[in-house]
């Protein structure tokens, strides 16, 4: 009972000590590569966005014609449509793939908690049994805290009805995704921004003041003055965040701070990949091209059999 939320927890809680508490409401994309993106020093970028950066490691040790067998069962995993070349969308697909790899990973490891007759879909019913257990008749008595499992449950309901947009109360795996990750789908924003005013607004006025802002990133201890980024957060609220001036973060306001707009880098390195690579000039890459380019897409580094066998049992 209630590991499935415990797990996610302490997901959330690693994740808040990881990064500075001034940034742990704004949700990024995985980045494709710690690396710098400068073809003159390497192609060390390209290896990890193509593969995914946890498993792009080197294997010096690999014959060339060893190479070429991994890299062509890679590549005939890309080519979805199996026309025998890599289009611009199969490989940003794939790159996306890759840099979701973390996300997909959570979601298959939970899957059977929840899918509990093993229809491969997730009701709302199954997720409530299974996260909440014995407190099925939602008043949750025998429970200290009643109020605030009440409101989880609420809150849970509320956006597993967005995430699953047929309406039917069953989540298809996609929908369930939505469900666990919203911040990574368009039509789930709404709800990661209502979820954040809910958890910083203290009066229930609908907005976010600053003192709300302030207090969800740090409370001072007895005497002990702010730290100087505490200032410049409170500069960036009155500067930035508050863009009309009128002493609250509203809805839009909440939704530019922690949804912010980004480069689509997936976009952009599937782009770059091709251009360099697509020596014919027709849009998209053979496996030839591919093998021809042996610097950008070096075979031993965009290939490992173990990611590859882990990705082959979770899809099917």
């Amino acid at each position: 009972m209630l590991l499935a939320p415990l797990s996610t927890l302490c997901v959330v809680i690693a994740v808040a000590l990881a990064v500075p508490a001034q940034e742990k409401r704004v949700h990024h994309h995985a980045d494709l590569s710690d690396r710098p993106h400068d073809d003159a020093h390497g192609f060390q970028y390209d290896h990890e966005a193509f593969l995914g950066k946890e498993e792009a490691k080197t294997f010096d040790q690999l014959s060339p014609e060893e190479s070429k067998d991994r890299l062509a069962k890679i590549v005939d995993r890309i080519d979805t449509d199996k026309d025998g070349f890599v289009s611009h969308p199969e490989l940003y697909s794939w790159i996306k793939h890759r840099q979701r790899r973390y996300i997909e990973e959570n979601v298959n490891k939970h899957w059977k908690d929840y899918d509990k007759n093993g229809d491969d879909k997730i009701s709302w019913d199954e997720y409530k049994n299974t996260t909440y257990g014995f407190y099925l008749n939602e008043e949750f008595d025998d429970v200290e805290d009643k109020a605030r499992y009440k409101s989880m449950l609420r809150r849970d309901e509320r956006r597993f009805k967005m995430a699953d947009r047929d309406g039917d109360g069953i989540a298809t795996r996609e929908q369930f995704t939505a469900f666990l990750h919203p911040e990574e789908f368009d039509y789930m924003k709404d709800v990661v921004i209502q979820e954040t005013i809910e958890d910083i607004d203290r009066d229930g006025d609908g907005k976010i003041n600053l003192s709300e802002y302030i207090g969800d990133m740090f409370t001072p201890e007895e005497g002990e003055s702010e730290p100087d980024w505490v200032l410049t957060e409170r500069k960036h609220f009155s500067e930035f965040r508050d863009v009309n001036q009128d002493g609250y973060l509203d809805a839009s306001e909440v939704g530019q701070w922690v949804l912010p707009g980004e480069v689509d880098h997936a976009d952009n390195e599937a782009k770059h990949l091709i251009h360099d690579t697509d020596t014919d000039k027709d849009g998209r890459l053979s496996l030839s091209e591919i093998f021809s380019q042996a610097d950008r897409i070096r075979t031993s580094t965009v290939t490992d059999y173990g990611a590859m066998a882990a990705d082959e049992h979770d899809e099917l």
